[in-house]
């Protein structure tokens, strides 16, 4: 029980004094190209789902 407590102290403190967190801004701008690239990507399997539906549609 020692160790565990000894290693969850340890973590709390690596995450408080030597992770450096991002901005507020940077957060948001990355969060949103994050969605922008999701969006681009999910029309884009969406494009090539719908042709190879109508390309399957047309051989069978």
């Amino acid at each position: 029980m020692k160790k565990l407590v000894s290693f969850v102290q340890g973590s709390i403190d690596e995450l408080t004094t030597n992770v450096s967190w991002p901005k507020w801004s940077e957060l948001q701008s990355s969060s949103a190209l994050v969605l922008f690239a999701s969006i681009i990507f999910a029309i884009v399997i969406g494009l090539i789902d719908f042709a190879f539906k109508n390309v399957l549609q047309s051989i069978y």
